[in-house]
């Protein structure tokens, strides 16, 4: 299949990533958004309104979400585990919101404390609340190439899951390799069973670099006609289920190979890379990106925090 001509990038840096890295000010996080916004990124996963015992670092996304600075054409998107979430959400004026699954029953045992089937029943009402607010729902499916806890996960289970989550209405599956380990041909044999319950283009891509395998794998999601991926800036975050784990690919590494390979997306790579290098300052971290790394060195950039 031909590669598409165009990819939109789904950034997760204010959420996925900085939900698994230390605390930051709200400040900060404002400041990342707005960058992000000014980037040229179409979707920014803004916030969570999950429970502030479970993931502190989320606590304050009711007031980002009243702080950022909107740009049109830009969605600011929200997870939403449950019925109070999507209240906070909806009240917050997030644009979007999505909702989370997973292929592998131990891991939604350990995660959310429910089988797949039971989450899928209590994301119904959260589906009834939202179609009735006019908001659209993106769904997401964790370990699709593998789990901390089973191993291995057959793709016809990802497919079932994916499969569920649309006919729930979600209008996009974002198919994620929660701990890093698929490989491009695992892709290619995942993606062509859930394709057979789910068009391409209603699919999106999810990779962590655990193993420096991710971009490799959005290649090969390309090329089975995938045309929206995920990727958080600087490479925000990391997989607390695999010992080592660098966490989600990053963008600046995402935009720099559709650059090289000429597929269109609408990102400003430089203005990308400042978003990151400030945030990362916040954190007392470099990015974990080698592309945003390269391009402080060509713009002399030097961090107050160094390790």
């Amino acid at each position: 299949m031909a590669l598409p001509q165009f990819v939109k990038i789904v950034e997760v840096g204010a959420r996925d990533g900085l939900q698994n890295e230390g605390q930051v000010s709200l400040n900060d996080k404002v400041t990342l958004v707005n960058a992000l916004s000014e980037s040229g990124l179409s979707y920014i996963e803004t916030g969570s309104f999950v429970s502030p015992k479970w993931v502190p670092q989320m606590a304050n996304s009711s007031e980002l979400f009243s702080l950022i600075q909107r740009h049109d054409g830009v969605t600011y998107a929200a997870l939403t585990p449950n019925l109070k979430g999507l209240e906070a959400a909806i009240a917050a004026g997030a644009d979007e919101v999505a909702i989370f699954a997973a292929a592998s029953e131990a891991f939604s045992q350990k995660n959310i404390n429910c089988s797949i089937e039971q989450s899928i029943e209590r994301f119904k009402p959260v589906m009834a609340l939202a179609q009735a607010n006019n908001l659209k729902v993106r769904g997401y499916v964790s370990c699709v190439l593998g789990c901390p806890y089973d191993g291995d996960i057959p793709p016809q289970k990802v497919a079932a899951v994916a499969s569920q989550l649309l006919e729930l209405g979600c209008y996009e599956i974002s198919l994620g390799d929660t701990v890093g380990v698929g490989t491009p041909m695992a892709v290619k044999s995942m993606l062509e069973e859930v394709a057979k319950l789910v068009p391409i283009n209603k699919l999106a891509v999810h990779f962590h670099d655990t193993y420096g395998q991710a971009l490799a794998n959005i290649f090969s999601a390309l090329e089975m006609g995938i045309s929206v991926v995920d990727s958080a800036v600087a490479g925000l975050g990391g997989c607390p289920y695999a010992k080592g784990a660098s966490g989600n690919v990053a963008t600046e590494e995402l935009v720099y190979m559709l650059n090289g390979i000429g597929i269109t997306h609408g990102v400003d790579i430089n203005k990308l890379a400042r978003a990151g290098w400030a945030i990362s300052e916040a954190l007392g971290k470099q990015p974990n990106s080698k592309v945003s790394m390269a391009l402080s060195a060509s713009h002399n950039y030097n961090y107050t925090h160094d390790q």
